[in-house]
């Protein structure tokens, strides 16, 4: 499967669209409350077919939630019945339940198989009305879902799931393996030697963020000027978000075309962000590699992961001597054994490449070369 993202041209009939998701909001606000009043009489959790049950009977009756299509408030009770599930599942974890949200700021709606209609070129038909959007790239293959996203900007996205689509062949052309280290200095630290920084495009907007936050907070609610300062700050936090994204998918294609197979260590990104806050969230280790597994398959090349608990910092990539402890601040150290000077995040990335190749039976690979043939 694969998803395509659309932009909609804006025009006047696009306010058809946000009112559907409006009503969309609506509706999935009162399959909230349904859901704790259930509970509230019986101790029992609403199943979702008794849920969509009672939505259809209510909807007959109600043409506001009639403007969205039977389809979309069976995916709404599809979504609260996922939400509530995770929570039953990982509640010892911090996961909470669905909870109610404001209807300006519900973000989407999806359809399945029926509601839409393609009509060539650039225009899909969506309930009565038809609307055009920005063809960046060809639908091929069997749509599946369409689902249209609103931003804090009141800009509207077509994303499209489409199956049965062209998949890539297997096809190694560099012949190269490397491991990657993340860091919080460093973004990247890779097993050949090289560097790659993090621009931190949130730390170098924070002022601007700052100043746009100070500015919405002063104006009168309700007032047209607390809309002009809301959607000036929804502006700058989209502008950082697409330049990271921009940086992302560049950098993806480049460690694409320069290795066959990249292996990362397995983080606990939540953890850390418990540990490091802000700096992490801006780093977005776990959006690149969303992105990378992305590129990396469509190009043919493997990603490996190596767990999270070998120790890729304390182990010597010379001789495999493994160190007790090594504290956070030691960036570089002497190994016991061999005597040799091993930098923090350049051995972690050797190890992780050694023990990446040994899990694909490619063998151990030591610091002399780096790069191996397939």
């Amino acid at each position: 499967m694969k998803s395509l993202k659309f932009k909609l041209y804006q025009h006047k009939r696009n306010r058809y669209l946000k009112r559907m998701i409006n009503a969309s909001g609506v509706i999935y606000n009162h399959c909230i409350a349904l859901h704790k009043r259930y509970y509230r009489m019986w101790g029992k959790h609403l199943s979702c077919a008794k849920l969509q049950s009672h939505i259809a009977k209510l909807r007959k009756h109600n043409p506001f939630w009639q403007s969205v299509g039977s389809q979309a408030v069976q995916n709404i009770c599809q979504r609260i019945e996922k939400a509530y599930q995770l929570f039953f599942k990982h509640s010892n974890k911090g996961v909470r339940p669905p909870r109610f949200k404001k209807v300006k700021k519900y973000k989407s709606f999806t359809l399945k198989q029926a509601g839409y209609k393609f009509l060539g070129g650039n225009r899909v038909k969506i309930g009565s009305q038809v609307y055009q959007f920005c063809q960046s790239s060809k639908i091929e293959g069997t749509v599946k879902t369409l689902t249209i996203k609103r931003t804090p900007l009141g800009e509207l996205f077509m994303v499209v799931v489409v199956d049965n689509c062209s998949e890539s062949e297997r096809k190694f052309t560099t012949s190269k393996i490397a491991g990657f280290d993340f860091g919080l200095n460093t973004f990247l630290t890779c097993s050949d030697g090289s560097r790659i920084e993090s621009p931190q495009f949130f730390k170098q907007s924070l002022k601007a963020i700052r100043k746009a936050s100070k500015q919405h907070s002063q104006k009168l609610k309700g007032s047209a000027n607390r809309e002009r300062a809301r959607k000036n700050l929804a502006r700058k936090y989209e502008d950082i978000s697409n330049r990271r994204r921009d940086c992302f998918w560049k950098l993806a294609h480049e460690l694409t075309n320069k290795f066959d197979i990249l292996c990362f260590e397995t983080l606990n990104l939540k953890g850390m962000q418990r540990l490091w806050g802000r700096k992490i969230s801006d780093l977005a280790f776990g959006e690149f590699l969303q992105i990378l597994e992305w590129v990396a398959k469509k190009k043919g090349k493997q990603l490996v992961f190596v767990d999270q608990w070998y120790p890729s910092t304390k182990t010597c990539s010379s001789c495999g001597h493994i160190l007790e402890s090594l504290d956070l601040s030691i960036r570089e150290w002497r190994c016991p054994s061999c005597q040799s000077v091993n930098g923090r995040d350049e051995n972690a990335s050797v190890n992780i490449q050694m023990v990446g190749a040994s899990t694909i039976g490619l063998g151990d690979v030591r610091r002399a070369s780096p790069a191996i043939a397939v």
